[in-house]
């Protein structure tokens, strides 16, 4: 054997050399590159949150505009895939806009397919294997992005309300409430007990649940301009982002409750 060079030594005690591959395991069994991957969502320094009533979806996110420069109406984080299907993506932005363009793709080719929409577990199953795949290969990596998609499901004469987080390994979850980014665990908490005091929050409720948790874990009051607010519910089943002025009205409202 000959001996390794002076100055390389495996240590199996750390990552060691194994975060150079995304498809070999370390001898503790990670794959290092994935677990950076969800570094990248929490370093993008974004909180998002969802939070499903008995007729609605809400999801809220942070909104920063790095710069004076930038036009704050093209900043967003929040996506339309079909007209009842809307996702907020936390993490890094460019991964975010290649992955919705593929989960629009697999939803205009399901319907084509199929003549309905698309369910939204189904998306949310399509996007979070797209997700695994980039885990095997050595030439690609995976998405530094979370996406929590929403929408409402049509079945028979019911609609019901949907919320699902795909992580960058590849796994996917339905929720009542769920949170993604900077302070996910934190949100996760506050959510865990709002859903326990009161599991079926109607548009109103869900809507001061899903600010009121972001407000609590970024520790100060948000702006209008902080923050972007995506609804939908049973009896208007499109996604639709709010405006600044309906913002602002929401914040009065949950301000003057306090």
């Amino acid at each position: 054997r000959s001996p390794r060079p002076a100055g390389i030594t495996m240590s199996r005690g750390s990552s060691a050399g194994y975060d150079r591959h995304i498809t070999i395991f370390s001898p503790q069994g990670k794959l290092y590159q994935v677990e950076y991957a969800f570094k990248a969502v929490r370093n993008a320094n974004i909180t998002s949150i969802g939070v499903r009533g008995k007729d609605c979806v809400i999801v809220v996110t942070q909104k920063k505009v790095a710069d004076k420069l930038i036009v704050p109406s093209s900043v967003t984080h929040m996506f339309k895939i079909t007209p009842t299907i809307g996702c907020v993506s936390t993490g890094l932005i460019a991964d975010a806009k290649n992955q919705i363009q593929r989960a629009r793709q697999e939803a205009v080719e399901f319907k084509y397919k199929n003549g309905y929409e698309i369910p939204v577990a189904y998306l949310a199953k399509r996007v979070a294997d797209v997700c695994q795949v980039y885990t095997q290969h050595a030439y690609m990596r995976p998405l530094g992005v979370v996406p929590i998609i929403c929408g409402i499901d049509f079945e028979g004469k019911s609609r019901v309300p949907q919320l699902y987080k795909v992580d960058p390994a590849g796994f996917y979850l339905g929720y009542k409430a769920v949170a993604a980014g900077h302070k996910e665990q934190e949100a996760n908490n506050l959510l865990e007990k709002k859903i326990k005091a009161n599991s079926s929050m109607s548009y109103d409720q869900a809507m001061e649940a899903a600010i009121l948790t972001l407000q609590t874990v970024l520790g100060s009051d948000v702006k209008p301009t902080d923050i972007e607010v995506g609804v939908m519910t049973v009896d208007e089943p499109k996604f639709r982002i709010l405006s600044e002025e309906e913002v602002d009205k929401r914040l009065s409202i949950i301000s003057d409750r306090d």
